[in-house]
């Protein structure tokens, strides 16, 4: 029978553990550091399912890893920025320590998250990219209004757009919220589903305070994992 300081011993290790799908070295292809080598901290496992979500694979598997031997592969790899994705970060707890200490060791760091869950407890230093799901993605019900609540202008809130109703359901949340005054946001459209050049005519006709973006990495490496 363990002892209670052996049990005690391994909560604590557990809470400094997740489970990874991977970690890799590429180009950011979103948001404001779009085309600047960044690491990529992909956690496993996520509550929704985006009906355009391209990182599936990253539902199932991955292996739990320390935040020691995270932390070590990311600095073997030499550059600035490190950004912490999924899946759903957020659904692993220990994330948030995770985002802390990688923020204590000097990266600009970043974390994209769904929105659905609270990111209250996010270390300030992260910039946060809350992506706001629109009724096109099929998780619209799932958003958590009282994030934006949190935002700062070290934060950025995206929108992934299916057709034109996505769109006018974006500018209405823009809108209603203020989120030009909040912090940057972002607009996307979904891969294969909105030709880039429409959202980009809509975006320049009603003169939006947005950044207009599309995913380099898909159109360097379309969806091979780990690019």
């Amino acid at each position: 029978m363990q002892t209670l300081s052996r049990q005690r011993e391994q909560a604590g290790a557990r809470t400094r553990c997740v489970r990874i799908t991977e970690v890799f070295c590429s180009l950011q292809g979103e948001a404001r550091t779009v085309g600047l080598p960044t690491v990529f901290v992909r956690l496993t496992g996520c509550p929704l399912r985006c009906q355009y979500c391209d990182t599936a694979y990253a539902f199932h598997g991955g292996e739990w890893r320390d935040f020691d031997d995270i932390r070590h592969q990311v600095r073997s790899y030499g550059v600035r920025h490190v950004t912490v994705t999924g899946g759903e970060p957020l659904a692993q707890k220990p994330c948030v320590q995770l985002l802390r200490e990688l923020c204590d060791d000097g990266y600009e760091v970043s974390l994209e998250t769904s929105g659905a869950l609270d990111i209250s407890a996010v270390d300030p230093r992260v910039s946060r990219v809350l992506d706001l799901k629109t009724p096109g993605s099929g998780e619209c019900a799932r958003n958590l209004w009282s994030n934006i609540e949190h935002l700062t202008p070290h934060d950025q809130v995206k929108f992934v757009l299916c057709d034109r109703e996505d769109y006018e359901w974006a500018c209405a949340v823009m809108r209603e919220h203020n989120l030009a005054d909040r912090c940057e946001v972002l607009f996307s459209p979904s891969y294969t589903q909105l030709p880039p050049a429409t959202l980009a005519d809509w975006i320049v006709a009603d003169a939006l305070p947005v950044r207009y973006q599309l995913q380099l990495h898909k159109i360097l490496w379309g969806d091979e994992p780990g690019r």
